[in-house]
């Protein structure tokens, strides 16, 4: 095991698949001499060369449009977009045809595309570059959402997405890129998409989070412990595909269910969580579900703001109290 920053575990699980396969290539906007604009990719262009780091003019739709025909033809592309705020450009090449191609063509066609892109807030970027998009992707038949929120979890969890054979759509929180680090197992290894983690047990209710918020909902539950609250806190780390049977066990032995996501509240990912839950596990619940998400605003770009502007650890603590004191 080494430690390593969630962004240094990114970018060894890319050095590991370029190692592994020879049809793996990165291609995207800066992504080669500068390193990329927060450093994942940094020193891959001087020891992979040129045809497996691709740097490209500043068109999304050109680095989406290009890798659906490269991944027809054989090729493992793993394309950076550099915020994923700009993934709606190539909205048309990402949900109409990358995830979509496959079914459309037969069994015989693959499209093994790996979509990279930074997401989030936390670092006063404003409203255009710090947005949490992925429910704008989730309606999307064909297209795999991974979020993860650990250093070990960004890589193994990209190492899968690389290796599937479908479009995947791997969401980077940037925040966590040099604020947190663990404990990462050294060279290749996978994390099967779809399974998700219990990140902390508990017993009295289960609080689903995912990417930033993940460590937020362990630090209230710590909180909570000091109030004898126990907090189990499970993280799906793929959205789609679903750990559905591992929600519903939590929340069958705890009997009440929270949400926590970064996204603007409605449509959300939490709001799919509870649906699921009261569709399919309803008679373990003890109480209400309780959904936590930003508001339905623009993200600020003032400091201080946009702190108000997302679940933090006192609101996740407060709310989590409420629900089991019902």
């Amino acid at each position: 095991m080494a430690e390593m920053t969630y962004l240094e575990a990114i970018k060894d699980g890319l050095r590991q698949a370029l190692c592994a396969d020879d049809q793996v290539y990165l291609i995207g906007e800066d992504i080669g001499a500068y390193g990329g604009c927060y450093g994942v990719t940094q020193g891959l262009l001087e020891e992979f060369g040129p045809e497996r780091v691709m740097d490209t003019p500043i068109s999304e739709i050109a680095i989406l449009g290009s890798s659906v025909g490269a991944s027809l033809l054989g090729k493992r592309p793993v394309a950076e977009i550099m915020y994923a705020d700009f993934l709606p450009v190539a909205a048309d090449q990402l949900i109409n045809q990358a995830a979509k191609l496959r079914y459309v063509l037969g069994e015989d066609a693959r499209m093994p595309l790996t979509v990279r892109s930074p997401y989030g807030g936390g670092g006063g970027y404003s409203f255009n570059h710090s947005q949490s998009p992925e429910s704008w992707f989730l309606n999307a038949p064909g297209l795999s959402i991974v979020m993860p929120s650990t250093p070990a979890d960004a890589k193994g969890l990209l190492l899968s997405s690389i290796q599937s054979d479908n479009t995947v759509l791997y969401l980077e929180q940037k925040h966590l890129y040099k604020t947190l680090k663990g404990e990462v197992p050294e060279g290749s290894y996978t994390i099967p998409l779809g399974k998700g983690d219990i990140k902390r047990e508990g017993s009295d209710l289960t609080i689903v989070a995912t990417g930033w918020m993940v460590h937020r909902a362990l630090r209230a539950a710590e909180k909570l412990h000091e109030q004898g609250i126990e907090a189990e806190v499970v993280d799906p780390r793929t959205i789609k595909p679903l750990d559905e049977e591992l929600i519903l066990t939590s929340v069958h032995k705890t009997g009440r269910l929270m949400t926590v996501c970064e996204s603007p509240l409605t449509g959300g990912f939490g709001s799919e969580i509870c649906a699921i839950v009261s569709e399919k596990g309803f008679s373990s619940l003890k109480a209400a579900p309780v959904r936590l998400a930003s508001p339905d605003l623009p993200v600020p770009f003032a400091p201080a703001a946009e702190a108000r502007y997302y679940p933090d650890v006192d609101r996740i603590a407060q709310a989590a109290a409420t629900l089991v004191r019902e």
